[in-house]
């Protein structure tokens, strides 16, 4: 069995994906203001910015607390509601 990687470790083989994935998501920032139109009362935008205030939090469960920001909270009735046959 393999020891887990030190954080150190994982900052190494991890840094260029991170690193290239914020700046994808600052260039996407990037275009929305560069284009026309407002979309500040948007709440898609206020969603996107509360994941990245989220993310950037010292937690153990950043992964989890960012899909919370984008899911639905639950309802029982969802099969019912989608019209999705239970099995």
């Amino acid at each position: 069995m393999s020891l887990p990687l030190t954080a150190a470790e994982v900052l190494s083989r991890e840094f260029l994906e991170i690193r290239a994935k914020i700046l994808e998501v600052a260039a996407a920032f990037d275009r929305l203001e560069r284009s026309t139109g407002d979309v500040s009362e948007d709440p898609r935008i206020a969603r996107l910015h509360e994941a990245l205030k989220v993310a950037s939090e010292p937690t153990e469960d950043r992964a989890e607390q960012v899909q919370l920001v984008f899911s639905r909270p639950y309802d029982e009735t969802w099969q019912r509601a989608m019209k999705v046959l239970p099995r």
